[in-house]
C-alpha cells in the first residue's frame, strides 16, 4: 500500500471543509432562522412551548437528530461491508455530494403554507433527508482517517490537517450574516439569506468531490469487508470497554458544546445587545485564534498524550461556558460587552482546537486497536458510533436550549441557565474521559 503524501492529505482534508460548511449553516444558523427576535419565519413555524418548556420546533430538530444517529450504524455496516470496485468508501461520497448540498438550502427555502402543522411537516422531512445525506457522506469519510493513516502518528496528522479544513467551513458558515447583509438592501432579508447560503452550498459541493476524484482508495487502503452483520458489528463495536469511556464522555460534551453553539448568536443580541454582525467577528475570532493552536496540540499530543491535553479542554471549555452565563450582567459590568464576548472567544478558542483534533484520532487508535485484536476491520462502525453519540448529544441540546431559551426570554434567564447548564455538562464530560486507559489501547497498536 501506498503511504499519504502531503498532497494527498490535503487533497482529503478538502472533503472536510465541504461538509463541514454545510453542517455549520445548520447548526450556526437554523434555529436563529426560525426562532427568536430576529426570526425570518417565527410566525409559521411551532415556537410556542408545549410541555415542560419543550417546543415543537425543538423537538422536530431532536427527531432528525436521533434519526441521523440510528441511520450511522446502518451506514456505517454497509460501507464496512462493501465491496466496490472504487473501494469502501469512495463510492458513497461520491454519489451523495449532490443531494447533500441540494437539502442543505432547501432547509432555509421551504414553501411557507398558511397551514403551520404542514410547514412544521415539511420541515421535519427536510431535515430527515439533511441528516440521511450528511450520513452517507460523512461515516465513509471519517472511516478513511483511520485506513489512510497506517500507524498512530499518521493517523494525528490526518486528524489535525482535517481540523484546519473543518475550521475553515464552519469559518465560512459563520460568515454568512456579513454576506446577507450586502445583499439585503438589493433583495430582502429573506431572499438575501437565501442566495447566501446557495453559494455557500454550491462552494462545498465542490469541495466534497475533491476526495473522490482525486484519490484511488485502494492504491493506500488495506482493510477489507467485514464478515459480520451490521448488529453483530455494532454489538462488538460497543463491547469494546475503552470505547465506552471515551464515547460516553462524548454524548455529554456533545450537549454542552451544542447547547453553546447554538445559543451564541442569542448571547451577543440579547445578553450583549450587540448586532448580528458581531456574533461573526466573535465566531471568527474563536475559530481563528483556534488555528494558531493546531500545530501545538498535535506536537504535545505525541509528548504527553492525547488524554492529558483534552482533560485540560475539557476543564478550559467549562470555565468558559459558565463565563458566557454571566455576559451582560452586573457581574460583568466593569467589562465593556464588546470585550466580554472577545474574552470568550479568545478563552473558548484553546479547548476548541484540542477537541477539533483529538477525538478523531483517539478514535482511530481504538479502532485500530480493535482491529488487531479482533481481526474485523470496522472503523466504519466506530466512526459511525462516534458520531451517534455526537448526534444524540446534539439532539438533547436541541431540546434543552430550545426549551429553556422561552424561559424569561425578555430578560435572557433562559440563555444564562442554557449556558450554566452546559458548563456543568461539559464538567461531567471531563469526568467520565478521565476513566479512558489510552495506555493500553496504544499498547495494543506497538505489539
Amino acid at each position: 500500500m501506498k503511504k499519504i503524501t502531503n498532497k494527498v492529505l490535503w487533497i482529503f482534508a478538502v472533503g472536510q471543509f465541504g461538509w463541514s460548511l454545510l453542517s455549520g449553516i445548520i447548526s450556526s444558523w437554523m434555529v436563529y432562522y426560525y426562532t427568536g427576535e430576529n426570526a425570518a419565519f417565527s410566525s409559521n413555524i411551532s415556537t410556542q412551548p408545549l410541555f415542560l418548556g419543550l417546543t415543537l420546533f425543538g423537538i422536530i430538530t431532536a427527531v432528525g437528530r436521533i434519526f441521523d444517529a440510528v441511520t450511522d450504524p446502518l451506514i456505517a455496516g454497509w460501507s464496512d461491508g462493501s465491496n466496490f470496485k472504487g473501494g469502501r468508501r469512495i463510492p458513497f461520497m461520491k454519489v451523495i455530494a449532490v443531494p447533500f448540498a441540494a437539502i442543505t438550502v432547501g432547509v432555509f427555502a421551504l414553501p411557507q403554507t398558511g397551514s403551520v402543522i404542514a410547514n412544521d411537516a415539511i420541515l421535519f422531512v427536510t431535515l430527515m433527508l439533511f441528516y440521511l445525506f450528511m450520513t452517507i457522506y460523512c461515516t465513509p469519510y471519517n472511516a478513511l482517517i483511520a485506513e489512510l493513516g497506517h500507524d498512530s502518528k499518521q493517523q494525528l496528522t490526518i486528524s489535525t490537517a482535517i481540523s484546519f479544513t473543518w475550521v475553515a467551513g464552519t469559518a465560512i458558515a459563520y460568515v454568512a450574516p456579513v454576506i446577507w447583509g450586502a445583499f439585503v438592501p438589493m433583495m430582502g432579508r429573506i431572499t438575501a439569506i437565501r442566495v447566501t447560503f446557495t453559494i455557500m452550498a454550491a462552494v462545498a459541493f465542490v469541495c466534497m468531490l475533491v476526495p473522490p476524484l482525486a484519490i484511488r482508495e485502494k492504491d493506500y487502503v488495506n482493510s477489507h469487508p467485514t464478515s459480520e452483520s451490521t448488529i453483530e458489528s455494532l454489538k462488538q463495536t460497543f463491547g469494546d470497554g475503552e470505547f465506552r469511556k471515551f464515547v460516553c464522555s462524548d454524548v455529554v460534551y456533545w450537549v454542552a458544546i451544542t447547547t453553546f453553539q447554538t445559543g451564541l448568536p442569542f448571547f451577543v443580541t440579547s445578553l450583549l445587545k450587540l448586532t448580528e454582525t458581531t456574533t461573526t467577528i466573535y465566531f471568527v475570532l474563536m475559530t481563528g485564534v483556534s488555528v494558531l493552536f493546531y500545530l501545538p496540540v498535535n506536537i504535545l499530543a505525541n509528548k504527553v498524550g492525547k488524554k492529558r491535553l483534552l482533560l485540560v479542554a475539557f476543564v478550559i471549555f467549562t470555565c468558559a461556558f459558565a463565563f458566557a452565563g454571566a455576559l451582560g450582567s452586573a457581574v460583568l459590568g466593569f467589562i465593556p460587552a464588546m470585550a466580554q464576548g472577545l474574552v470568550l472567544s479568545v478563552v473558548g478558542a484553546i479547548p476548541m482546537a484540542a477537541f477539533g483534533i483529538l477525538p478523531q484520532a483517539i478514535v482511530a487508535n481504538i479502532a485500530d486497536a480493535s482491529s488487531k485484536t479482533t481481526g474485523q476491520d470496522r472503523q466504519g462502525m466506530f466512526y459511525a458510533a462516534r458520531t451517534f453519540a455526537m448526534k444524540m448529544g446534539q439532539s438533547v441540546a436541541m431540546l434543552l436550549f430550545t426549551g429553556v431559551s422561552t424561559i424569561g426570554m425578555a430578560s435572557g434567564a433562559g440563555y444564562r441557565i442554557a449556558a450554566v447548564c452546559a458548563a456543568v455538562l461539559c464538567g461531567l464530560g471531563g469526568i467520565v474521559f478521565a476513566f479512558y486507559n489510552e495506555k493500553k489501547v496504544l499498547g495494543v497498536l506497538e505489539t
